[in-house]
Order: C-alpha cells, then structure tokens, then sequence
C-alpha cells in the first residue's frame, strides 16, 4: 500500500493508463545498477529516483572535478572534490528520500562484475570507455540482465537495450551487444575530454536511457531490442537502425 505522502508524490504516474499504481509498485520494488554517475549517469539517477526505483546501485570510482559540473548536473560546485557515488548519493536523498542507495566507488573489472551486476534487476550503463562497455555487455548477457547502453560524443549520441538471452517474437534470439561491435577497437577511442562535449548532448542521451528503464520496468511500449537510436543534435536528427543476431559475432570477450 503507498502511503498518503507516496499517492502525492507518484500521482501523475498513477494517473498514466499504462502504468497506474501496479506499475508504481513495480518500480518501487526495482533494483538499478546505474554504471557511471557523471554526464550520461546525471540524468538517468536522477529520474529514476524521481520515479521511485525502489534501489539503485552506484557505480564509479571517480571524484567531482570542476569540470564535470558543465554537464554532470547530479553534482554541484560543493561536491568538487568528493566521489560521485557519494555526491550523487545527496542529490538523490535530495530529490527523493524513499530510494535506497547503493554505492560502489570501485572499478569494474573481472572479479567484482558478475556479482555485483547479478545482484540487480537491471542494468545502465553510461561509461565513456569500451573496455568497461565490453565488460559489462558480456556480463549483463551472462547473468541475463536486461542492459541499456548509452554513448555520446561532440554533438552527437547513441542508445539501444539489450536482452540477447531472449528470443523475438519470431523466434529468434535479440542482438548482443557484440552483433554491434563484435570486438574492442584496435585504437584508444576518443573521449570526451579530447574532443568535448555540448553538456545538453547528455541530458538528451541520459533521459532517454531513463525512459528506456522506466519501460522496462513498467512493461510499457517497446523498449529499443534490436535497434539502436542515433542522434544528432546539430542538425536535431533522430535516426532508428534495426540490427540483427550474428551468428558469427564472437561472445563473451573472445577475439
């Protein structure tokens, strides 16, 4: 039963059609790995505490720079200096006192990623490396974790959600990740920090992987199986690309 206070704070979802008080409930009892609290990471903690995610887990081993703030609206000019699980883990508190926090100020890396994303419902990543995007990736399908990913760049994004361990409609197994990459780039990718970023790029990319969740979660609409969102804010173009299984991708870090 929800409280006077949550039937206040959750009306507008509770009115929705699709969603109503079951689907409120389902998101109260939801568990979230959120992979990077900075700019991709800001917006999908923020709304998904906002829309009462019951749990949701922190994962960075990073501290607030100042210039972060440009885009990471999690954090604030007081939190320079601190780690972000922590610095997010305040604005959450801030925005809605009914979700549970996790933090995890640590690296991902081959010990500590099966457990700790096989201890969560879902799974979000906004890195800005391929190393930890591979690793997760393969880690999500291994657990059977639905994972929603997120990348952005200069002026540009990209968004798709992954549950390779199920079949489509027809039949046939959804993509992996690796059916987009199937192997880590020969050359260092270039990062935010080389080439910038338009702070507002991450909002964009951040919400609608906020939206991605919330639809997992809810069971509204269809999430983005089997196709990957590509944005381009210069020009404000949206572009959807269908991709497939291969059959021929390599799996599980292999190649």
């Amino acid at each position: 039963m929800f409280s006077k206070q949550e039937l206040e704070r959750y009306s507008r979802h509770i009115l929705l059609r699709d969603v109503g008080g079951p689907g409120q409930h389902k998101l109260n009892a939801a568990r979230v790995l959120c992979v990077g609290a900075g700019g991709l990471g800001s917006p999908v903690i923020e709304y998904l505490a906002a829309a009462g995610v019951g749990t949701l887990g922190l994962v960075d081993d990073d501290r607030v720079s100042l210039s972060n703030l440009q885009r990471q609206v999690v954090h604030s000019t007081a939190n320079v200096g601190e780690l972000k699980v922590v610095s997010a883990a305040e604005r959450v508190a801030a925005i809605n006192p009914n979700v549970k926090i996790e933090p995890h100020p640590i690296r991902l890396d081959a010990e500590n990623v099966t457990g700790l994303v096989d201890s969560y419902d879902i799974v979000v990543d906004g890195t800005d490396n391929f190393p930890t995007r591979f690793l997760v990736a393969d880690t999500a399908y291994t657990c059977r974790k639905p994972l929603v990913t997120a990348g952005v760049l200069e002026f540009y994004g990209s968004l798709t959600t992954l549950l390779p361990f199920e079949t489509d409609a027809g039949g046939q197994p959804n993509p992996s990740w690796r059916c987009l990459m199937p192997r880590e780039p020969d050359t260092a990718a270039l990062t935010c920090s080389e080439v910038g970023i338009l702070g507002a790029v991450v909002g964009v990319l951040g919400t609608l992987a906020a939206c991605e969740v919330l639809k997992l979660i809810t069971g509204v609409g269809e999430p983005l199986i089997g196709r990957l969102l590509m944005v381009d804010i210069r020009d404000m173009g949206f572009d959807v690309v269908a991709y497939y299984r291969n059959p021929t991708s390599p799996v599980f870090g292999q190649g």
